[in-house]
């Protein structure tokens, strides 16, 4: 019988269990793989010494690159609290406290940004200096740090005196009981235990992303004036339902609270690109509200960030540690929009009050209101809160420093009525619970942050809320659906009067489902769409590759345009909402305008970007367009060295074949829609290679002044750079 024992999770999860060790290694921990292991029986309820708890993995192998598919590689905090409280690693007397810490394993510098990003985890914010530099008053200041301590039992322990790690080089390393590994290549690695032999690889395939643990239904979302859309009602460990977040919608204007994991996913099966997001609403910096942030950062736009300073440093400075990048390089991905604690923050008529909430890190509740026809109409949003349990403990043992009234301004700020009131009641120390609202005067209470059923003393108090229910406070969905079309069309034809776009308003809006084909390969299409809600995927047979078209792009221009069969296949992903229009009528407007030939000189262009991995997913057409113009063809004769291409450009390939060299590193092909010079093009650094052309080829460099504002290409250029980066250094 095998001593190592090899069980395929999900992408880029693999377990590898050596029961004689006492050795089970969860390797990659990509968002939310605590909940694939639990899908798997990997981590599940037992029993010793007729004390209950879970057992699972007592190590973590990181993933060598932090970034895969646009998704965080290695995010340990939730499996790392698994193994500390869940498992009972640090509870006092539990017998599973045998002495033995979680264990990392990983490259030098991936252990460094696991153990401060795990500290940001816990603590966020971890001095006093920290909270002041928000622009907290020194009195306040030592308030939250005191709470922050009375959390942390007292102490700020460092991660290491929780975690214990292993540095992995390019020799086999025991890791305990005889077993050892060996990175074979970057993200290979060989497990060995005696005669037996185990090989693992987390890379993810082309084209392939981090998964969801659980399947969502898709829905066909109207949008409002003032609603509450429900995209999550669980917590960091419910296997079935997304983590406890929100929708607003507000004149059909997207904002999120909250980005927690599998965000992607979540947003397609609402029939909602990212591009269509106006803000994130951010509460706090725990994993299950914080994981999606990557996906934000995946916009052709920088969505706002809009939270207290408290809350955005603490946000700022997890993520920063998380990517290993500078703090400011932050304004790169999102705008941050600072919010005055306790006032109302008016955003175009949707206005947002934060209040500071008692947790272990920085978090704020939130009020939001708008005004309707019958007056102001608001909904609460109170994530991650403190039982009055937990309050009336601080109030019977007193904080030195803390004002006496305190824990009842915190109960009165908790129980302020509101039309509609989401509450965290996930119990134990650092959660709320139902019991604590049962005399709460708002109209209605939805029952959130927990991963089980609801008992019937809860439903007493309110009611859970399915995946993709609405409740609408301020009803009206006239006119949104037309000011989505003037927008889309203007942005695309900015130099055409708006009496002519009016030609192409009047058209149809229909609603497809996910799966519709709206233009097949090989078929020559009557009509073209302007895709104005949902996402629509592009498949190329030839390539092999599918990109996704968000709202603002025309789906069938070229073919119909020209009147040829399309090149592609293009279909729903999500519920769409799109302006149907008649090829021949568009051909009318094109030609009408004068935009036949402004168009035929793009489309080559934005049709080559379309299939590049760099510039084919998320762009919106207008985004799109501005890449296009701004591209300069360059022709490259073969010859051993190209050493005079300018540095403040990124280079992408059109035809022909280069060789990128490095010193350290093995040569790399570069063919027609890859690219180079992101080093010194985005990060500033000077080149570390040498390009030669194995053929005459032709080159498109792209101004960094146009692609550096743009966060999905500057997100997967970092992302290249460090698998670059890390392939120079040996594959690690």
């Amino acid at each position: 019988m095998s001593r190592l024992k090899l069980i395929d999770v999900a992408p880029g999860i693999v377990w590898v269990e050596a029961p004689e060790a006492d050795l089970r290694i969860q390797c990659g921990c990509p968002a939310d793989s605590v909940k694939h292991l639990m899908r798997q029986g990997l981590v599940a309820a037992a029993e010793i010494d007729g004390v209950s708890y879970e057992a699972g993995p007592n190590a973590i192998l990181l993933s060598d690159v932090p970034l895969q598919g646009g998704g965080f590689a290695n995010l340990a905090e939730f499996p790392v609290l698994q193994m500390l409280y869940r498992q009972g690693m640090i509870i006092p007397g539990h017998p599973c406290n045998t002495g033995q810490r979680p264990l990392l394993l990983g490259d030098r510098e991936q252990l460094r940004s696991q153990l401060e990003y795990i500290h940001r985890g816990n603590y966020g914010l971890v001095s006093e200096e920290e909270i002041l530099e928000t622009g907290i008053p020194a009195d306040q200041a030592r308030e939250m740090m005191a709470i922050k301590l009375k959390f942390a039992f007292g102490k700020i322990a460092e991660p290491t005196e929780l975690l214990e790690t292993l540095e992995l080089g390019h020799n086999v390393t025991e890791i305990r009981g005889g077993v050892t590994v060996l990175r074979m290549k970057r993200n290979h690695f060989r497990f060995t235990l005696g005669d037996d032999v185990v090989e693992i690889d987390l890379n993810l395939g082309p084209g392939e992303r981090y998964s969801s643990p659980y399947p969502m239904e898709y829905h066909d979302v109207e949008r409002e004036t003032f609603a509450v859309l429900h995209s999550g009602e669980g917590d960091g460990w419910d296997i079935h339902r997304p983590a406890m977040s929100s929708v607003l919608m507000h004149h059909g204007r997207i904002f999120l609270i909250d980005a927690g994991p599998n965000l992607e996913t979540i947003l397609t099966a609402l029939g909602i690109s990212i591009n269509e997001i106006d803000g994130v609403f951010q509460t706090h910096a725990h994993d299950d509200h914080f994981a999606g942030l990557t996906t934000l950062m995946q916009a052709d736009h920088r969505i706002k960030f809009m939270a207290t300073p408290l809350v955005r440093s603490s946000v700022t400075r997890k993520l920063s540690a998380l990517l290993r990048i500078d703090e400011a390089d932050f304004v790169h991905y999102f705008e941050p929009v600072d919010l005055e604690m306790d006032a109302w923050n008016d955003f175009a008529g949707l206005e947002a009050r934060p209040s500071y909430s008692l947790h272990p890190v920085e978090t704020t509740i939130f009020r939001f209101r708008a005004e309707g026809p019958d007056g102001y109409r608001t909904y609460a949003h109170l994530a991650d809160i403190a039982s009055f349990q937990v309050l009336d403990d601080m109030a019977a043992n007193p904080i030195p420093g803390l004002p006496d009234d305190l824990t009842a301004r915190t109960r009165e700020t908790y129980l302020e009525p509101a039309n509609l009131k989401k509450l965290d009641i996930g119990g134990g120390l650092i959660h709320g619970m139902a019991a604590d609202f049962e005399n709460d005067q708002s109209d209605k209470i939805v029952l959130s942050h927990v991963a089980r059923r609801l008992t019937m003393d809860e439903e007493s108090v309110g009611s859970g809320a399915r995946f993709g229910a609405i409740d609408v406070l301020i009803p009206g969905k006239v006119g949104f659906v037309n000011r989505f079309i003037d927008t889309f069309l203007t942005a695309n034809f900015p130099d055409v009067p708006h009496e002519e776009l009016l030609t192409l308003m009047d058209n149809p809006v229909e609603t497809l489902p996910p799966g519709c084909i709206l233009i097949e390969k090989g078929v020559t299409n009557e009509d073209i769409y302007l895709v104005l809600a949902g996402n629509v995927e592009m498949d190329d047979s030839e390539t092999g590759t599918t990109n996704i078209l968000s709202a603002g792009a025309f789906i069938g221009e070229t073919s119909g345009l020209h009147r040829l069969p399309s090149a592609e296949t293009f279909r729903a992903a999500s519920y769409i909402r799109a302006l149907r229009l008649k090829a021949e009528q568009y051909i009318d407007f094109v030609n009408t305008n004068a935009l036949f030939e402004e168009i035929v000189q793009l489309e080559e262009r934005r049709e080559f970007l379309s299939r590049t991995r760099l510039f084919g997913e998320a762009l919106s057409y207008p985004t799109l367009n501005k890449v296009a113009k701004s591209m300069i063809p360059l022709e490259l004769e073969k010859r051993p060295n190209l050493a005079d291409l300018a540095e403040d450009f990124l280079y992408v390939v059109d035809t022909g074949m280069l060789i990128r060299l490095n010193d350290d590193a093995e040569p790399e092909l570069l063919n027609t829609g890859d690219f180079f010079g992101e080093e010194s093009a985005l990060m500033g650094r000077p080149r570390r290679f040498s390009l030669h052309a194995k053929e005459d080829a032709q080159v498109y460099a792209v101004p960094n002044t146009v692609f550096k504002d743009i966060p999905v290409v500057r997100w997967k250029l970092f992302e290249s750079w460090n698998k670059r980066r890390q392939a120079r250094n040996g594959g690690a």
